[in-house]
Parts: structure tokens; C-alpha cells; sequence
């Protein structure tokens, strides 16, 4: 079973997002918190897999909590790992997400079953983000500048007594 806490300022999401992972059969919600702060003492108290963390919430945000809930781990420790769920599609929010040490970063408005499946990939080790973000991400690291690199003949004549290869 993959243990969930959900973080989020409003109880209607906190109740939905609930209902949905619940309902699934590999999935149960030991918890929930209303803002960053009760997120890191009950992540502390409960020991979830996966905390589903919004990002705009009162007392402490959810940028701070996981960077608190991620250097607080155990050493050897990989729990709890966070998913980022936020209304707010702004790259800023994504850099920072993933600089605290968050697993994935998912927007409100994602249908149902890929919640479900970022919760499962994220428990499982991997990481994910919403494919929106994923595309913005790939587009601004193609358009960055090339660095010149050195090509496989240039490296074979840096070693000396080997033979070189030909490519």
C-alpha cells in the first residue's frame, strides 16, 4: 500500500483529492494538513510514501515544507517524496520545486488518472512532471546556446598509448 498525506489550504480539494486516492485499491490517505507547516509535523508523525503538496498555503508554503520534509530524512532514508500540485503553471514555482527536493510537479487541472499515476510513479522512485511543463522545459533547453564539444577522434588522441579509434 502507498501511504499519501495531502496538503492543501482548501478542504473541498483536500476531500477530493481524498476521495479519489482512496478509492483506488494500492492507495490509502493516512492524512491531511492545511498548510505547510502541520504538512511537515504530520509527514513527521504518519511516515506517508508520497505527500501531495500545494504550493500557495498559509503559515509555511509548500516550496519551504518540502525542502524541510526532504532535509529532514533519515540517512538512507527516500521518504516521504513530495508531489508538487498547484493551480499556478509558472516556471518559477517548477525550478523551486525541484531545487527543494520535490519528486514531481503536477497542475490542478490534470485529469483524475494522472494524479493517480504521479502518486504511483513518484512512491515507486521515479520522478514526473506535467507534460506542459515538461515540453516548456525542452524547448528552452533547445533553444539554449550549444556548447562545443569534443568529438570522439579529439578524445582518442588524448590518451596516449592507445590506438585510436576511427568514427
Amino acid at each position: 500500500m502507498i501511504r499519501v498525506l495531502i496538503a492543501d489550504d482548501q478542504a473541498m480539494v483536500r476531500q477530493g483529492f481524498g476521495a479519489l486516492l482512496a478509492a483506488q485499491p494500492d492507495l490509502v490517505v493516512v492524512g491531511d494538513a492545511a498548510n505547510g507547516a502541520d504538512a511537515v509535523t504530520a509527514a513527521r508523525r504518519l511516515d506517508p510514501d508520497v505527500v501531495l503538496m500545494d504550493v500557495r498555503m498559509p503559515v509555511l508554503d509548500g516550496l519551504e515544507a518540502t525542502r524541510r520534509l526532504v532535509g529532514d530524512r533519515p540517512p538512507g532514508s527516500e521518504r516521504p517524496r513530495v508531489l508538487i500540485l498547484t493551480t499556478f503553471d509558472l516556471d518559477d514555482y517548477v525550478y523551486e520545486a525541484l531545487r527543494a527536493g520535490a519528486s514531481g510537479f503536477l497542475l490542478k487541472d490534470a485529469p483524475a488518472a494522472d494524479l493517480v499515476h504521479a502518486v504511483r510513479v513518484v512512491a515507486g522512485g521515479d520522478a514526473l512532471l506535467a507534460p506542459s511543463i515538461t515540453r516548456r522545459l525542452i524547448a528552452e533547453f533547445a533553444a539554449r546556446p550549444s556548447r562545443s564539444r569534443p568529438r570522439p577522434t579529439v578524445l582518442g588522441a588524448l590518451t596516449p598509448g592507445r590506438p585510436r579509434c576511427s568514427a
